[in-house]
Order: structure tokens, then C-alpha cells, then sequence
């Protein structure tokens, strides 16, 4: 009596790794797609036009801002704004006064002072008008409107804010209502790269400061989901590969 023999193929490791890989890269588009739609209702990008806030930022950089109102505005916010007296374009600078502030330059040691108190201002630098260098190369003292903001850019040698807008209706301020996002991440170029911090000079004032947007777990979950999505698709042909490259194991009828 004779025999046939019959080979059966162990294909369910191929079939699994093929599912792994599909939920994997569907995991990955939901973090990347989600992240990018997410931060497209949060943020707006821009462009920084001048060097009026070096050295926080730079001319040609390229910035995300959160999209605010204007109440939720807090002393030390760097943000973008609107005004038709300042030339009806979007400008940014940082805002060192909220409404019914004294803001004032500059004290015994060069520091501007809010409501009396100095504050420390780290993000300045060397501003280039020579001698003992202060928080502005002029003197000013301005008393911020209800429902306004005091503006200044962090090079305060070259930057056209609220110290030379004193004379006008708003005394040097713009209203809230004409703050329309605030920075929050340099994103080009990459050597600059990061959050925008919150001075911590201010912290003390009534209010304090603001926290960052959600910028960084925005960035994490676009990271996360390239990177799955590059993986998943990767691990499912390895895994065919892989199970078609293992022996066959049949089993002979013998009569």
C-alpha cells in the first residue's frame, strides 16, 4: 500500500507580524496626523520680522505662537499684535506692563521698575550705546491705561515700542484686544531650537507669569508617531521575510 506525503506551511507568525505592523503604523498616523491638526487649532507660525527682540529672537526666525485673547496676556509674555497706530502690521515685542502698572527706567542700577519694584531682565544683552549700559538708553516713566499693554523689544537700542509711542492717546500702550497669540517655541533656525521662557523677574508681580502652550507634547507626539509609523512599516515586511525564511515541517501518510 503506498504513501503520499503532504507539507504543511506554518504561515501564523507572518499573518500576526503583518497585524502587528497595520496597528502599529494605524497608532502612529493617529499621533502624527493628530499632533499636526492639533497645533494647527493651537498655534499660528510667523516669521520675525526685525532684530527688535534680539536676542530671544532674530530676524528671519521662525516661531510658533499660541492663539490667545488678550486677558489671558501676563507680564514677561513675548507676543504678536495689531495696532493701527503702530503701522497696522503684525509686530512682537514683550510686554512689561498690564493695566494701572507705573513702568518706569531706570533705577540706581539700571533696572526697570513696575510699580516701584525692579525687575530683573536676563534676556538682555549688550545693547552697544556704551558706558554703564541700563534697561534703556533713555529714561521714560508711563502709567499703562485699564484694558492696555506696555510694550518693549529686548534690544532697547534699536527697537521702535512703547517708549516711542509716550505722546500718543494710550500713552505709550496697546489695547489687550489687539494681542492676538504669543510666542511660545523657536522652531527655525535649528541651532535655535526650543520653548520660549517665561522671566522669571516677573513672577513676583501680581499675576506672575504665563506657562508655556502644549508646544512640547505637540512635538513629542508628531515625533513619536513619524517614528511609529516608519517602524510599523519596516517590521511588517521583516516579519514575512522572517517567516518565509523558516523550515517547512510536513508530516508523511505512510501505508
Amino acid at each position: 500500500m503506498g504513501g503520499t506525503g503532504g507539507t504543511i506551511r506554518t504561515g501564523g507568525r507572518g499573518r500576526l507580524g503583518s497585524v502587528l505592523s497595520g496597528l502599529v503604523v494605524a497608532a502612529g498616523c493617529v499621533l502624527f496626523f493628530g499632533g499636526f491638526a492639533w497645533g494647527a487649532v493651537l498655534y499660528r507660525p510667523y516669521t520675525v520680522p526685525t532684530d527688535s527682540m534680539n536676542p530671544t529672537v532674530t530676524a528671519g526666525d521662525r516661531v510658533l505662537a499660541q492663539r490667545i485673547d488678550g486677558s489671558e496676556v501676563r507680564r514677561g509674555d513675548v507676543v504678536v499684535f495689531t495696532d493701527r497706530t503702530w503701522g497696522d502690521l503684525p509686530m512682537i515685542k514683550r510686554v512689561v506692563g498690564l493695566d494701572g502698572d507705573e513702568v518706569a527706567c531706570c533705577d540706581a542700577d539700571g533696572r526697570l521698575t513696575v510699580n516701584g519694584r525692579p525687575v530683573q531682565e536676563p534676556y538682555l544683552r549688550s545693547q552697544g550705546w556704551g558706558g554703564k549700559e541700563a534697561a534703556s538708553p533713555t529714561e521714560f516713566a508711563a502709567t499703562v491705561p485699564e484694558g492696555h499693554l506696555f510694550l518693549l523689544g529686548d534690544q532697547r537700542a534699536g527697537s521702535q515700542d512703547s517708549r516711542a509711542h509716550l505722546q500718543d492717546a494710550g500713552k505709550g500702550a496697546v489695547p489687550r484686544s489687539a494681542v492676538t497669540a504669543r510666542l511660545d517655541a523657536v522652531v527655525w533656525p535649528l541651532d535655535g531650537l526650543g520653548v520660549v521662557d517665561r522671566p522669571r523677574g516677573f513672577a513676583a508681580l501680581p499675576g506672575g507669569v504665563s506657562e508655556p502652550g502644549p508646544v512640547r507634547p505637540l512635538a513629542w507626539a508628531v515625533t513619536a508617531g513619524a517614528a511609529l509609523v516608519l517602524g510599523g512599516a519596516a517590521c511588517g515586511p521583516l516579519a514575512r521575510a522572517v517567516s518565509r525564511s523558516r523550515p517547512r515541517s510536513g508530516a508523511a501518510a505512510r501505508g
